[in-house]
């Protein structure tokens, strides 16, 4: 199955590069749909270009505490400069906390193809 997201331009270049091989997004209904195996599109919003990727990975936790907490944060997309900063509580820039109390969370592990 083929699904298709949208990213902003730095997590883009980040998994068009191979640097961040974990996608991090709820796991709404959605989400929910998709295995492994399973092809994702991405969109740069900037300028509307697309990559391909291959899901191998699922990685579903309660919450983005205990995502934060068991994933890998480099490869979630945070650099050798931020990772100090990571936090769970960064995820409130794309999720509000109501929707992150209806949904568990997800590492979405990728390769390119």
């Amino acid at each position: 199955m083929t699904h298709f997201m949208s990213l902003a331009a730095e997590p883009f270049e980040q998994i068009a590069s191979g640097n961040k091989t974990i996608e991090l997004r709820l796991f709404d209904k959605k989400r929910q749909k998709i295995n492994n195996g399973d092809i994702i599109v991405f969109t740069n919003l900037s300028d509307h270009r697309q990559i391909f990727v291959k899901v191998v990975d699922l990685h579903i936790y309660d919450n983005f505490a205990d995502l934060y907490n068991n994933l890998p944060l480099l490869k979630c997309g945070y650099t050798e400069e931020n990772i100090q900063e990571a936090k769970p509580e960064d995820m409130l820039e794309y999720y509000p906390q109501k929707k992150q109390n209806q949904y568990k969370a997800l590492g979405i592990e990728i390769v390119l193809i």
